[in-house]
């Protein structure tokens, strides 16, 4: 499912980032990698804020649908 579905306040990990390899080295170096874990906070039509390790991130809706988590 999206990370923008997932349940808030609850950690889950990322199975696979189907954006293009330009997107996917940007997000690794954000610390978005498939394996780690992220924590949903809120999510709107717009877009999602999560937490990844000790920080939090705001992703535009387009780019949250394509981080696909369990």
């Amino acid at each position: 499912m999206p990370v923008s579905l997932a349940p808030a306040n609850t950690p889950v990990k990322i199975v696979k980032i189907t954006a293009e390899d330009k997107i996917r080295k940007h997000l690794l170096e954000l610390g978005i990698t498939e394996g780690s874990q992220i924590t949903l906070v809120s999510s709107t039509a717009n877009g999602v804020i999560v937490i990844v390790k000790e920080g939090r991130l705001c992703l535009d809706g387009a780019l949250a649908r394509k981080i696909l988590v369990a």
